[in-house]
């Protein structure tokens, strides 16, 4: 299932690990070992972070992504199902319109 995850990472520790100059080194690891199908950087509610498309075949596949970044980073991290405009199409909005209809206000 394709998910989008939203990285926060607290101020600290990360400048710690961006003055040591590890911070670079286990962000590449943890990337590298995680494989997302994209991953963007960016500040997120004034904090370093990262939003990423993960494709995960089972929910136990998701603390091997969230691990990483609880571990090295104190990060939150926040998990969403994504669709495809083809996953959309599949789920038959008509007949759910049809089971669901209420009754119009006007």
């Amino acid at each position: 299932m394709r998910m989008l995850v939203t990285v926060t990472c607290p101020i600290e520790p990360f400048n710690t690990l961006v003055r040591n100059g590890t911070a670079g080194e286990i962000i590449g690891r943890v990337v590298d070992d995680i494989k997302p199908e994209s991953i963007y950087f960016t500040e997120l509610d004034g904090h370093r972070g990262a939003v990423m498309v993960v494709d995960v075949a089972d929910p136990s596949g998701i603390p091997a992504i969230a691990e990483p970044w609880f571990l090295n980073f104190e990060a939150v991290c926040e998990f969403r199902i994504a669709m495809t405009t083809e996953d959309l199409m599949k789920s038959n909005l008509t007949q759910l319109a049809e089971k669901w209809q209420t009754v119009q206000m006007n």
